[in-house]
This record gives structure tokens, sequence and C-alpha cells, in this order.
């Protein structure tokens, strides 16, 4: 039901005199003070106790029916009608007519006069009901409100197309149906469906649109609810019963050889109140009818635009539109909204919805076409609706008799047909883009030169350098330049005039030349953005030469001591460890796990040095490289321009504000952040969300001591020796690089460089299968070991993933029937990455205070007693604090302290016991790095892998056997005459750390150690 606004019904009871209404029913009122004292005409009344209050505008009985009330009750009481008559009543100003009385229990006299002429026939009577219905919107406020707020309350399409709104009064002005005449015209409008079998207006509470065929008459109407909280099941779309008669704003399509085809009256009424005057509706996705077809064919439409719901219904009926337009040799193009959106959504979400649309119509997509149609055009007259509205010539128009409300800005300009449709077959030929970004195009005598082209980044804005000339008899050359928006309606008028005003033609000259010129840049422009947004293609070609360079390297049995040697040819000075955990840390991008590090020291101790050393060797198509990053710069990178690659940053200080986006990345392999931003199309506010995509590798430098723990554990740690042997190192290849020897070195390292960064691109990112896996063991004391572990294997996978092309590719299938391609880890990697993570994450035991030590050694001795006594294996053992003191005789605090200190390190496991909440100890220790080197607990010792083979071997021994102290990877000292400088002196230790001299010298060298484990597997490959 069309509900009555507050306002009015509160404009009633304060305007309409009650004092004179009820003097007009016959009931004589005497003064009493500032009320009046009547006679109750609702009840036998003798003494009067009938008050009305002048003041107020309210009635009340004081005798025995007791009623009240306002102007609409007393209406109500003495007509004997409803609410809702009672209001129109007193709207129409005939209330108070009949005399006061008992009140009727319900009148059946028609109290308003009826619209409807009885002897009018059908196509008359429904013209006369779409007369009132117009009536009645115009003294709506809620129905113009309703328009206002969709967008389509334009004055001349309320007159043109007669919109009405159906607010329930018309059954107040039909006689009542126990009537004769009144069952009689009432069975009539059931009949044709504007009432229904139960008395009720069909099209109650709707505004109603009129479909009116070539003669004029009513063919079909159409209501669309004003109000949103409807019973459940209450459908928002009403049509009159039956087929679906007409076609909307036939006017337009006997004018335009284009025609837009909406999905909805509404969304149509939308494009027409934004200037498309060439625009018509289906209704409904099946609604689009063979009278529709058969229209376009009559009026030889060729190109059509199908503007339904971006949705999958609305997707589909375009499709199924569109082949039958095609059928029918009508060119189709498909306007795509925003996924979800309307016309009509567009419209009210958009400042301008003229500019906006206008946009989408001209980035319709072609659909197909077919023949040309056959037949005689029609030329037949398009009558408009009876009316107080008529159509113009080129477009309909009115000037509406009654005021209603306007657009603010004023309606906007009629769009001809063609001006921002899809860009035709045939037309403006594109111009070509000059290398300056320049584009020339000559319309008759006018030359037209456009700059700017190559700069157009997004479908949002056409700004462009725009200068049109001429030669002109008197003057020599005439021209207009100026920069502009072509996009903008505005800046395209005011360049007009001034254009039509320089070169003194008219302005349809320009306007319809600058059309065209808009049209080749808009194609040329798609050309530029579609460009910018593709990824740039940064894949580097080998050369024949460059790419058997690269795969020597590859495929030597000895590549690592190759690597470790380049290392030091390209500047380097010790710090083996590290260059080779660094250049696997980058080789690791390529997994889907990346490894990350860290490289930590004082400040001028070299840790820049090594991070440039190691990215010297990774092409530079898969580096990235930033002194310093904001809080959010990570989210806000394309989504795949991390992926496999490295991210490096100088300084840990400076990223401090993007540790947790760094730490997302490194742990999950991918960020994401919802932000709110403006939709290009509409221009509100809405939620975008931006995605950044690994693996990525990261590396960072700091001279911190205390770094973020939770990064700290995601990472490798790599120390930098700063031993002063090291410095003496360093100094000496410093001034070896000023001698002649020095400098064609110097020459040679980038011929080194190069055959790295060569290497690594012709590296796939294959899967790794450690076919020893189930058999490696981990230490297992502390939580952060479960970081640690996988650091571990992503280290096997790492060395693995390098000799890749010294492995047989081998092919596996998934339950799916997909072929996984894959290489396996070797004993040799493992071998290796034993070394190296005994290196880097292990500890050693010169880091511990003297009685720490001794408290070690005491309690190797008496676990090795206990387990020889007891038949156990050494982890069986558990010793109390009592038992150690008993056997030390050292003090209670003496011992907590030392003890704890173990704990930390996890060289000793506390056991808590089930009840009473002491402890017990464990030795995890299994005598390792006696010597002062490195060692990491709980390694299997790859010799006990070399007996298994393939994936089913049984463990070798009921228990994991360890292995010893692990030795540097690669020497932790540099051989004499290694390095690339014969003079360098050997540096005694190296603590799997990073550099030398600040970004000036560093090295490495394989020596002894694990690089006897290296050069033995190396021999291995080889034979």
């Amino acid at each position: 039901m069309a509900r009555i606004p507050d306002e009015e019904i509160e404009r009633l009871k304060t305007e309409v005199s009650l004092e004179r209404l009820v003097e007009a029913s016959g009931v004589v009122l005497r003064a009493h003070g500032a009320d009046r004292l009547g006679l109750c005409p609702f009840h036998d009344d003798h003494d009067p106790s009938l008050v009305v209050s002048p003041r107020k505008n309210l009635w009340h009985c004081l005798g025995a029916c007791s009623a009240g009330g306002s102007v609409i009750d007393w209406v109500m009481r003495t007509e004997g009608v409803s609410f809702r008559h009672a209001v129109e009543l007193l709207r129409d100003g005939r209330a108070g007519a009949v005399p006061a009385g008992p009140a009727p229990l319900r009148s059946s006299v028609t109290k308003l006069p009826s619209p409807l002429d009885r002897s009018a026939d059908d196509n008359e009577l429904l013209g006369q009901v779409v007369g009132f219905y117009h009536q009645a919107l115009l003294e709506s406020p809620e129905a113009l409100a309703y328009l206002r707020a969709r967008r389509i309350d334009h004055p001349e399409a309320l007159g043109v197309f007669q919109l009405g709104f159906a607010n329930r009064t018309l059954g107040y002005r039909l006689p009542n149906k126990q009537r004769r005449e009144g069952a009689e015209v009432r069975g009539r409008l059931q009949r044709l469906g504007i009432l229904r079998q139960s008395g009720h207006e069909h099209f109650n509470g709707s505004i109603v649109v009129p479909v009116f065929d070539e003669a004029g008459t009513v063919a079909g109407m159409y209501g669309r609810k004003v109000r949103d909280d409807l019973r459940q099941g209450t459908p928002a779309h009403l049509y009159l019963p039956g087929p679906h008669r007409g076609v909307w704003n036939l006017a337009a399509i006997a004018a335009s050889e284009e025609v837009i085809v909406c999905e909805s009256l509404i969304d149509a009424l939308t494009l027409w109140c934004a200037g498309f005057r060439h625009v018509t509706a289906a209704y409904g996705t099946e609604g689009f009818t063979a009278e529709h077809l058969d229209t376009f064919a009559r009026h030889h439409v060729k190109r059509v635009l199908i503007a339904f719901d971006r949705d999958d219904a609305g997707d589909k009926a375009a499709t199924r539109v569109a082949g039958r337009l095609a059928g029918a040799g009508i060119e189709c193009f498909r306007v795509e909204f925003p996924r979800g959106a309307d016309v009509n959504d567009v419209a009210r979400d958009a400042t301008s919805p003229a500019e906006v649309l206008a946009r989408f119509v001209r980035q319709a997509t072609w659909m197909g076409s077919g023949p040309a149609p056959s037949g005689p055009r029609h030329t037949g007259p398009i009558v408009p609706p009876a009316g107080p509205a008529a159509h113009e010539a080129g477009g309909p128009g009115v000037e509406p008799e009654t005021s209603v409300p306007s657009f603010a800005a004023g309606p906007p300009a009629v769009i001809e047909p063609g001006v921002v449709s899809p860009a035709p077959s045939a037309g403006v030929p594109v111009p070509e883009l000059s290398a300056t970004g320049e584009a020339t195009i000559c319309l008759g005598e006018r030359r037209w030169r456009i700059r700017g082209l190559d700069k157009v980044t997004s479908f949002d804005l056409l700004r462009l350098n725009i200068l049109v000339s001429r030669a002109d008899e008197r003057h020599g050359q005439v021209f207009h330049v100026d920069t502009l928006d072509l996009y903008s309606a505005r800046a395209r008028a005011v360049f007009v005039k001034a254009a039509a005003d320089e070169l003194g033609v008219s302005e349809e000259v320009i306007k319809r030349d600058l059309a065209r010129v808009l049209l080749a840049c808009e194609s040329l422009a798609d050309q530029a953005v579609a460009a910018a947004q593709q990824p740039a293609d940064t894949r580097v070609e080998l050369s024949g030469e460059e790419r058997a360079a690269a795969m020597e390297l590859l495929r030597d049995p000895g590549l690592v001591e190759r690597i470790t040697a380049d290392f030091a040819r390209a500047g380097m000075v010790g710090e083996a460890t590290n260059c080779l955990v660094g250049y696997l840390a980058a080789i690791s991008r390529k997994l889907d796990t990346p490894l990350a590090v860290i490289v930590q020291s004082t400040s001028a101790a070299g840790k820049s040095a090594l991070m440039d050393a190691v990215l010297s060797m990774v092409p530079a198509e898969e580096r990235i490289k930033f002194s310093a990053m904001t809080g959010q710069s990570l989210f806000y990178m394309g989504e795949a321009d991390l992926a496999h690659k490295v991210l490096a940053i100088a300084e840990e200080e400076g990223a401090e504000r993007a540790a947790y986006a760094l730490k997302l990345l490194q742990s999950e392999g991918e960020l994401s952040i919802a932000s709110t931003g403006k939709d290009n199309a509409s221009g509100r506010l809405i939620t975008h969300t931006y995605r950044v995509v690994g693996p990525v590798a990261i590396m960072l430098t700091t001279t911190a001591i205390d770094v973020d723990e939770e990064l700290l554990n995601r990472c490798i740690v790599l120390s930098v020796d700063e031993d002063r042997a090291q410095t003496r190192a360093i100094h000496d290849r410093q001034r070896h690089r000023q001698t002649l020897a020095g400098v064609l070195g110097d020459q040679h390292r980038q011929a080194v460089l190069k055959v790295h960064q060569d290497a690594q691109r012709l590296l796939e990112p294959v899967a790794v299968v450690n076919p020893f896996a189930e058999q490696l063991t981990f230490t297992d004391g502390r939580t952060r070991a479960r970081r640690d572990h996988v650091k571990y294997l992503t280290l096997i996978r790492s060395v693995a993933l390098l000799h890749q092309h010294q492995r047989p590719r081998k092919t596996a299938t998934t339950p799916d029937g997909r072929r996984v391609a894959y290489i396996e880890a070797t004993i040799d990697d493992v071998t290796l990455a034993n070394c190296l993570a005994h290196e880097v994450l292990g500890r050693s035991l010169d880091e511990l205070p003297p009685g720490t030590r001794r408290l070690l050694e005491i309690l190797d001795g008496i676990v090795a007693e206990r387990a020889a006594a007891q038949a156990v294996d050494r982890d069986q053992v558990r010793l109390t604090r009592r038992q150690l003191r008993e056997h030390t005789g050292w003090s209670d605090t003496a011992l907590k302290v030392h003890l704890a200190r173990l704990v930390d390190l996890e060289l000793v496991v506390a056991h808590r016991a089930e009840r009473g909440g002491s402890f017990s100890y464990e030795l995890a220790w299994d005598g390792a790095g006696r010597g002062g080197e490195r060692f990491l607990i709980g390694l299997t010792d790859p010799a006990a892998l070399a007996s298994s083979s393939g994936y089913d071997d049984t463990r070798s021994g009921p228990e994991p056997v360890r292995s010893g102290a692990g030795q540097g990877p690669v020497s932790p000292r540099s051989a004499p005459g290694q390095g690339g400088d014969p003079t360098a002196k050997p540096s005694p230790r190296n603590t799997s750390g990073p550099l030398g001299a600040e970004g000036d010298g560093d090295g490495a060298a394989p020596g002894d150690g694990c690089h006897q484990v290296v050069a033995a597997g190396a021999a291995r490959r080889a034979g």
C-alpha cells in the first residue's frame, strides 16, 4: 500500500479548520471560553457535550459516545469512510458536505468524482487510468522522492513517458461494486489487469511506467514498488497480466540506427535521464520479445548495445539476446558494468551519471553481427502518447504542467547516438603513435595533433595536449591548442567553443571532429594502458656461448668449491661458510619455502659487503634491494613482483616498520591487506584487496645485538668474523687491489659474476625430494627447533637444487593424473648441509664460561659411566641436582647457575617429574666440539645413511646415529695462495660470519674441514 506521508497528514490536521468543518456538517457551536460547545451528532444529545478546540484543532465528546480526534477522525465518522478515504476527501475539499448524524457503518455512495468515463473503450480506459496515475505522481512527495533517489526525476521524462503512481486512491473514486455502474467499470478494470479479483489495485504502491504503441495507445504497463519493507513474497516488479506487449520509447528507435537495450524500464529511464535518448528496455532477463526484434528490423536498427545487469542471469540473457539480434543482421555490443551492478546502481553511485555511463558505453565489448537486414525502412509516423507532453524533433521533450523537482545542475545534454558508442568497424583510422607519444589525424582541412598518449596509465583519465589547425588564406596557419581531459564533457565544450572561434568554423564541425578524435585516442589509450598493466618481460636471452659457460659451471663436480673460489676472485676475504650459505639462500628463492638470512656484526665489520657479494651473483632481474621500507610498502607492490626473487634490505633498522610484513612473507609466503579506496567507475569508497605472493628469499644486515625475536627465529643468522687476523687479511687484500695484479683481477671480476648470474638463470624451480628425510634427526629440546628444523631441511633442498643439472630428472603421477617432475637429494647434499648447519645453526664450547664447560665435562663423564653400568643408551640416563651436588661437591647456587646455562644452550634437557615438581636432567651433548669447533646437536651422521637407498629402507640401528662436531663447511681458514691474493695471510678462524672491510674486500677460499667432505663428494661424482 502507498503510504501517506506524515507531513501530509499533519498538514491536513493543521490547515483544515475543524470549527468550520463541524459547522458545515450542521452542528451549531457557541463560544465557551477558548473552546466551542455543541450537540454531539453521534449520539442522542440534549445537553451540549461536543467540545471543539480551535486552538488545537481537536474535538471531543464528553457524553455517551466519548468520541474525539482530529479533522480526519471527524470525516471518518460523519462520512462513514476509512482513514485513507477521509484523507482523500479532505485533500479534494469535499469533506463536510454530508449533514452530521449517527455514524453510518460504511457508506456505499461515492464521495469523490470518478476519473474514468464508463462509455470509453478499453484502450481509452487504460489511457484514463494512466492519466490519473500520472497526476497522482505529480502530487505525491513520496513518489517524487523515490524518483529523485533513483536519478530518474528528469522533468521531461515525467511527461514524455506519462510516469505515474498508484496510491490506492483510484478505488475511492469508482462507484461501489454493489451498484450496477460500479460492478461494470470494476469488472472491466479487472479484465484489463488494473484491479485484482479482490478489488485492490494491481499496481498499488508502485511507480507506473506505461508502454505506448505506434498509435499512442497503452500497450502495456510496468510497476515498481517504492517501498522495500514489503511482506515476504510480495513482488517488487509488476506487469499487466498476459504476454508482454509493446516496445518502450518507440520514437527513439525510429530516429536512430543505434539502440541501447536495458534489462528493465527503470534502467532505461536512468539512461534517458542521463541524456541517452536512444534507449529502450526488455521486460526482465526473459522479456526480450519478438516484437522488439521485429521493431528493430522494421526501423533498420544496425547496432544494439545490450546494457543488462552485470550478474549471471544478466550475462546469460545478454548472450541469448545477442544471438537473436545477430541472426537478424544487427551488430551487438555488451555494456559491462561492475560485477553485480546495473545501470541504475552505477548512476546512483556516480557524481556525474552522464560521464560515468558514457564511459561504460564507450568501452562496450563486441558480441557479434550477422548479415545486413533486408526490407524497406519503416517510415510511418510515431504518434506520441496522449498527455500533456509531446515529442520534439530529434528527441522527446515536454514542459510539465505541474512543478516537479528538477536536476540540481539542470538536465544533462542529450547524448547523440555514436558520440559515446564503441568504436565502429569503419571510420577514423587509428593513427600510429610516434616514439615521442604523438599522433596526427587529418579530418578535411583540419589537422589534429595529439600528445601525451604514451603517458596514459588508466581508463579514468584521458588528459592530452591537443592542437587543431588549418590553413587560412588571410592569416596563414590558424590553430588552437589546449590540454584537457577528453572524458570531461565540460572541458570538451570549452575546447569546442574556443577552437571554433580561433579556426573560424562552426562549433558543430569541431564537435564532430573532436568526437572522432576521442574514439581514435581511446583506441591508442587502450593499447597504452594494456601495455602499462602488462608485467614487464624481464627474461634475459642467453647466447650459445653464455649458456655453455653457465652449464659448464653447473655441471662441474666441484661446483661448491668453484663457488667459494669465485667469491674470493670476486673480492671476498675469508667468510667462506657465510658466502656459501648466502649463495644457497639466494638459490632457495626458487623453492616454495626459501631461506631468510640476517648478517649480524658491529659497524664497519663488513656485513654489507658480504650481502653485496652474494647479491652480485644473483641476476639483476631476480633481486630487489632497498635501503629502507615503510610499514605498508610491501603490501602495495605488484602481486607477483616478489615471486621467486631475493629481497635485500641494507639495514634491519630501515625495515623496522616493515618487520611484521617481512615475518608474514617469510612464514606464509604471501601478504594481503584490505584498504579503502575510490571506485574508478562510481567514485564511491569501496574496499580494495591488495595481495603480494612469494616465495621470496629475504636478506638483511644489522648491527643490533637485540634483534626482533620473531624475525630472528625465521632467519639464519650469519655472524661476521671480527678477529684481528681477519682484519689483517682484509688490509692485505685492500693493498693488493692497488697493484697491477689487483687492477687486472678486478677486470676479471665481472666475467666471473656474469657466469654465476647466467647459471642461476638456468636453474629451474623444480621439486626436490629427500629420500632420506624420514631417517634424519634434529634437536628437539626447544620449540624454536621447529623452525630451525625447516631451515635445515631447506638447506638440504637448496644444495640439491644447486646440483639439479648433475641429477637425473624424474617424474611421478599425482592421484588426479598430473605429472610432476622432481630431482632427489643425495647423501653428499645431506653431508654438506650438516656441515653448514653445524656452523650457522650450532654453537662452540668456547662460548661457555670455564665453570659451565667444566660442569659439562663432569656430566659427560657421569653419564658415560652410568650408561655403561646400566647397559642403556646415554639419553636414558637421568640425574637430579642432588646427585650432581653429591658428585661434584659444588654449592647449590653455583650448580643452579651453570646448569641453567647448559639448559639454555640446549646442551642439557630438563625434565619435570610427574609429582612434586622437581627436575631431572638429561645430557643432550654427545661430545661434539671438544676442539672448539661449532656443532649442532641431534643431526644424523650421513655415514649412517650410506647403507640406505630408496624410501623404504630401514633405519640404521634402533636409535639414530648422531654426527660428531661439524667443522666449517668450507674451511674455517683461507689457505695461502687462494682467493686471488698470493700474499694474503691465513685467517686463524672464521666464525661462520660474513665479511671483511666495510664494502671493500672479503674473500673465501676452500681449505680444510668440511672442504674435505665437499672434495670427497666431488671426486665421487667425477669418478
